[in-house]
C-alpha cells in the first residue's frame, strides 16, 4: 500500500511541475495577462499606451506627435518640373514590393521602361531625359546598398545635381 501511495504522491509532483513549467510559456512574465481581468476593460482599452501600468516614467516616449491634418494633408508632385521623389527602403517593411510598384505599376503620361529580365528601369521625365525617381529601380544603388536617411540627404543632391548644368539645377 506504502508503494501505491509514493506512486500517487510521485505522479501529483509531477503533474504539478508540469503545470509550472506550462504556465511559464503560456505567462512569462510576473503577472499573468490570461489572469488578470481587469485588462479585458473597457478602461483599459482607452488607457494611454505609452503609460505603464505600475505608473513608473514610460521607457518609450514617441517624438513626432502628427496631427490628424498632417497624416491627411496632400502634396502636389509636379513630374514635368523639377520635383524628385526619393524612395528611402526601410529593410524588412515591403520596400522592395513597394519600389517595384512604383516603376511597374502606376499610370503615368510617360511611365517607366522597364526591360525584360533586368532589375533597373527608365524613369524619365515626359519630354526630358531626367529621372522623376531616385529609387534602387530607377537610378540602382547610387547612394550604397540600403543607404539610411543621413546618406541620402548628403548624397542624392549631389547624384543628381551631377546630371545637370550648373545653371539648370533647381534649388532645394
Amino acid at each position: 500500500m506504502e508503494d501505491r501511495s509514493h506512486k500517487v504522491l510521485l505522479a501529483l509532483v509531477m503533474l504539478f511541475l508540469f503545470a509550472v513549467i506550462v504556465l511559464q510559456y503560456v505567462c512569462p512574465g510576473t503577472e499573468c495577462q490570461l489572469l488578470r481581468l481587469r485588462a479585458l476593460s473597457p478602461a483599459a482599452a482607452a488607457a494611454d499606451p505609452y503609460r505603464a501600468e505600475d505608473e513608473t516614467p514610460a521607457r518609450f516616449v514617441p517624438r513626432f506627435n502628427f496631427s490628424a491634418d498632417d497624416l491627411l494633408r496632400r502634396g502636389d508632385f509636379n513630374i514635368k518640373g523639377d520635383d524628385l521623389i526619393v524612395f528611402l527602403h526601410i529593410q524588412k517593411t515591403g520596400g522592395t514590393t513597394f519600389g517595384r510598384h512604383l516603376v511597374r505599376n502606376i499610370q503615368l503620361e510617360q511611365p517607366c521602361e522597364c526591360r525584360a529580365g533586368q532589375k533597373k528601369c527608365t524613369c524619365h521625365r515626359p519630354g526630358k531625359r531626367e529621372t522623376w525617381l531616385f529609387s534602387r529601380f530607377s537610378t540602382g544603388w547610387s547612394c550604397g546598398l540600403h543607404a539610411d536617411w543621413t546618406e541620402l540627404t548628403n548624397c542624392v543632391p549631389s547624384v543628381v545635381d551631377s546630371k545637370k548644368e550648373v545653371r539648370l539645377r533647381p534649388s532645394r
